[in-house]
């Protein structure tokens, strides 16, 4: 869907990046080497994408940093085409709200850096019946044609692995506010 409205893949490979995750911050070398293409292409699109103010530049030393414009009036609808496009927004009402005691869900791994490598890892914090998770995750594996890696964890077990998860990197799904 989103490449049919895009026509540019370096663009839609760096609104997947910077939109997934807004706190995903990134330079043109390491773009490049992620996407595995000429710096050229990068720049070419990450100057377009800045001069939308779709992206806010900033220098870090000698390195030109980028990162998603929270402020720029059209960032929620693309932040939202962007997760539709992944299949993140259907995690929520399809998965989540059918489960039972869940006090926290969030996306790690690759997804939670910008990178649509096809395999979303949820994390989902609580009591859930995980048989039915399962068959949940199945059907929605097939409505958004990628695969879903899930952990369930306790409070206690997720406090141990929260380095571990990279926590501060994901992107947060649901959260039981009493």
């Amino acid at each position: 869907m989103l490449e049919s409205l895009i026509t540019s893949q370096t663009r839609v490979k760096l609104l997947l990046k910077f939109f997934l995750n807004p706190e995903s911050k990134s330079y043109l070398r390491e773009l490049a080497e992620e996407f595995g293409e000429s710096t050229n292409s990068v720049r070419l699109e990450l100057n377009r994408l800045t001069q939308a103010g779709l992206l806010t530049l900033k220098d870090e030393g000698r390195t030109k940093v980028y990162q998603a414009n929270p402020h720029h009036p059209l960032f929620p609808e693309i932040q939202s085409m962007v997760r539709k496009f992944t299949g993140i927004d259907q995690l929520i009402p399809q998965i989540l709200a059918q489960l039972g005691e869940i006090h926290s869900a969030f996306v790690t791994g690759d997804y939670a850096q910008g990178i649509d490598s096809g395999i979303i890892d949820l994390v989902i914090v609580g009591k859930v019946d995980e048989l039915y998770l399962k068959k949940l995750i199945d059907k929605v594996e097939q409505l958004i044609h990628r695969k879903i890696r899930f952990l369930v964890l306790s409070d206690e077990e997720l406090e141990k692995l929260k380095s571990t998860l990279k926590i501060e990197q994901a992107i947060p799904l649901w959260e039981d506010k009493p």
